[in-house]
């Protein structure tokens, strides 16, 4: 690295296969300029990462870059041991900002807002608004795209873009062109909710307000990409069976990521164990109808696909809003008729296998029809209910107050493997009682 003067576009490019060593010295090459455009280009985790990395003497000048909204996530990300030595780099009155924002959770709204913001007072006029908005906008370049209007008690009165004041006439007041009807977040909401209001009004920026109407800051677009990337990230871990990694994959110490899946994973495998003790309770079965073990993979592996497609659709609806608890019986109505089509598919395909492999090479004995219809009838109960199951778990969570993205694919096909079981048999002791068993 200390040979070649990358360019920030290449250092970027190589940023997630390299060391942090390789990273700070990549870094401190860069030209000045390039540098601070870098610098505020990277995530919150990765700016910490970089100037813990920095001699302490260079720290100073990239902490006090940032916005107070950025150095908190920044701290944030630090180790604990860390946090008080960041935070002393700051100037005082960034210092007190930072702190003020550092006693929100991290994934509520008052947690990633920006407390500063663009004001204006209701009995100034135009030309006063947007002689005061040219000299404010040098020092909050992210933050520009509407004004606040606000009262002696910072209560939020309206909002004014500046394509609003630039059109309006000078002499009127700011109160005449302002929109008094402003969508904003109150600064105890959750991050997956704040950047379901941004996609719903199709925002810029949103002001934050606490109880009395008070505005505390604002969190614009910029930073919700962010939160959506985070929290889909985090929903298709949970999805895979994984506990959140909290950090980028190849960055993840071996160690955490074996402590990260070995809990789900274990507990699957005590789940899969139930298949063990269902096969079990049917050996009798088993053993008068060897024929009937060939097709346990194919009905248990088909019950599990459909339940898994049903979850991951259930829940994806949900993180979009799409859905709420209130939605479960017309998703279970769907799901049922799904179901159905989806098994007779199946069902069919199983049929038309079984008679065929019957008619080249007299595989499954004269009872073949029987058996076929056994599988197919099987193959229609065991889709419809992974069906059913994938569909309702993510609401039952919900309704318990846990994250839907915990109903995870591996779970509920696990789940739908134990009573696949219980189906196939009841339906093969059903139709073979008398035949083969």
């Amino acid at each position: 690295m200390a040979e070649k003067n990358f360019t920030p576009s290449e250092l970027y490019e190589a940023w997630p296969i390299l060391s942090t060593e390789e990273r700070v010295e990549g870094f401190e090459v860069l030209e000045r300029k390039n540098a601070d455009d870098f610098f505020l280009q990277l995530n919150a985790r990765d700016r910490a990462e970089l100037i813990l990395g920095l001699p302490a003497g260079e720290r100073r000048l990239w902490m006090r870059l940032l916005a107070p909204d950025d150095a908190a996530d920044l701290i944030q990300e630090a180790p604990a041991e860390e946090r008080e030595g960041l935070l002393a780099l700051l100037d005082d009155a960034t210092r007190r900002e930072v702190k003020g924002l550092l006693d929100y959770a991290e994934d509520d709204a008052g947690g990633l807002m920006n407390t500063r913001y663009s004001r204006l007072r209701a009995d100034m006029t135009v030309d006063e608004a947007i002689s005061y908005l040219r000299r404010d906008a040098r020092a909050r370049e992210k933050t520009v795209y509407y004004a606040y209007v606000v009262d002696v008690e910072e209560r939020l009165l309206g909002v004014v873009s500046f394509r609003d004041l630039i059109v309006a006439s000078g002499e009127k007041l700011v109160r005449e062109v302002m929109r008094t009807e402003v969508i904003s977040a109150p600064e105890d909401l959750d991050q997956e909710a704040l950047s379901q209001l941004f996609m719903r009004h199709h925002l810029m920026m949103v002001p934050v307000v606490d109880a009395q109407g008070r505005i505390k800051g604002i969190v614009s677009v910029d930073d919700i990409v962010d939160v959506v990337q985070e929290e889909a990230t985090e929903d298709i871990q949970k999805l895979g069976g994984v506990e959140t990694l909290q950090g980028p994959y190849l960055q993840v110490p071996l160690l955490r990521m074996i402590q990260k899946r070995a809990g789900w994973l274990a507990a699957l495998f005590l789940g899969e164990m139930l298949t063990a003790t269902a096969m079990g309770q049917f050996q009798a079965e088993i053993a008068r109808a060897v024929v009937l073990a060939l097709f346990v993979p194919l009905i248990i592996s088909s019950g599990g696909n459909s339940g898994s497609q049903a979850t991951t659709l259930v829940i994806r609806a949900m993180a979009l809003g799409e859905l709420r608890i209130r939605d479960w019986w017309r998703v279970m109505r769907r799901e049922f008729i799904t179901g159905l089509g989806l098994g007779t598919i199946l069902a069919s395909i199983g049929l038309a296998r079984i008679l065929v492999w019957q008619g080249l090479f007299n595989a499954y004995g004269e009872h073949y029809f029987l058996v076929a219809m056994t599988v197919a009838l099987s193959l229609v109960g065991v889709v419809l209910w992974g069906s059913l199951i994938g569909s309702i778990l993510p609401f039952i969570l919900r309704g318990l107050g846990f994250d839907p993205a915990s109903a995870s694919a591996p779970f509920v096909a696990t789940l739908v493997d134990v009573t696949g079981l219980v189906i196939y048999f009841t339906v093969a002791a059903t139709i073979l009682r008398g035949t083969l068993l």
